[in-house]
């Protein structure tokens, strides 16, 4: 059996300790996070071990750790474990910037200690349907892939001030999907935004809503839609055009539009179900596979989820998106590559 440390008890934090808990393949679970009350709370309602420091956890007798902790904590505490040779899984992303991610990433592989990445989307039922399909060649030559995802309504302002940006904190899901899914490296961003929400978004240098155009190197084109403002609910879509086919993710009976078509709409029209409120509520199960997966990895397993190869790759399309944005103009991934290592 397998003991687990889990680090930072926020949204998602406190979330991943539910799922743990129910876990057959494990024996215990340690938590800690820098406020105690929040502790005791999960504590109690979890039946896990509390941890009065990341110190002790990291101490006791875990045989691997997971940190959820705020993103600017990511890269000191998934070090920390790695330092002590525990396996870990770290929530997205790595570090701040992508010149941070990469000295991390070199530090882990040096180290030989499993480090799995939190996209949780590769363990979707849909998404991994979709790999499967490109992989089968039956979409022929790709040309197109579409990703959307859109937030009912933004985080905290307080989240967002130290998030990174849209496209660190949001869009990073959507590129590292098309890039896995297609197989393919990104080489030139385009981004565009805009803020009609908060004016704290300007103020924080970030924006509410996006628009990104990806170049892969193997052909096909990205265009990836962010937004914080969906009413309706949380909407995540993935759509992937080949010559020869078009197969789709996210669009099930809980999908988050109304249906103009006459002949399909209504109650018995589609989507005919509840629609998904938010991103833990539409990736329930592929959060539960995926740190399933990471109990396999602590137990000697493969990683089958993101790397921090992957997630190195991703922060690169985000700071050249970020870039971009900023200036107005297509940024390519190697130039932003480069400015950093100078």
């Amino acid at each position: 059996m397998t003991t687990l440390g889990l680090i930072g008890l926020g949204r998602i934090g406190a979330f991943h300790a539910e799922t743990l808990t129910n876990m057959p393949d494990l024996s215990g679970l340690l938590i800690t996070d820098e406020r105690p009350d929040v502790v005791r709370e999960v504590a109690a309602k979890t039946g896990a071990t509390p941890v009065d420091s990341v110190e002790k956890l990291l101490a006791s007798a875990v045989d691997g750790v997971v940190v959820a902790a705020a993103t600017p904590a990511h890269a000191e505490l998934t070090l920390a474990a790695v330092e002590r040779g525990l396996p870990t899984f770290c929530e997205k992303p790595i570090a701040g910037t992508a010149a941070e991610s990469a000295r991390l990433a070199e530090i882990i592989t040096r180290s030989g200690v499993a480090v799995q990445v939190g996209y949780q989307r590769r363990f979707d039922a849909a998404f991994a349907a979709v790999k499967r399909a490109v992989e089968s060649g039956s979409l022929g030559a790709l040309h197109t892939v579409r990703s959307t995802t859109m937030d009912p309504a933004p985080p905290p302002m307080d989240y967002i001030k130290g998030s990174g940006g849209i496209f660190r904190d949001c869009a990073v899901h959507d590129f590292d999907a098309v890039r896995w899914v297609t197989g393919q490296n990104a080489v030139e961003v385009y981004a565009t935004g805009s803020v009609q929400g908060d004016p704290l978004f300007t103020e924080y240098g970030d924006v509410d809503t996006a628009a990104i155009v990806v170049r892969f190197d193997g052909g096909a084109l990205g265009v990836v839609s962010a937004a914080r403002y969906n009413g309706r609910g949380y909407d995540c879509r993935l759509e992937v055009h080949g010559f020869d086919d078009t197969i789709v993710a996210g669009w099930d009976q809980g999908a988050p539009v109304s249906n103009a078509d006459p002949a399909n709409s209504g109650p018995s029209g589609f989507p005919s179900g509840v629609p998904h409120h938010f991103f833990m509520d539409r990736f329930t199960e592929a959060f539960r596979t995926e740190l399933g997966e990471f109990v396999k990895v602590v137990q000697g397993g493969p990683i089958r989820g993101a790397t921090v190869a992957d997630a190195v790759e991703v922060a690169w399309i985000a700071e050249a998106a970020t870039e971009s944005l900023r200036r107005g103009v297509p940024v390519a991934v190697e130039s932003v590559r480069k400015e950093a290592q100078q």
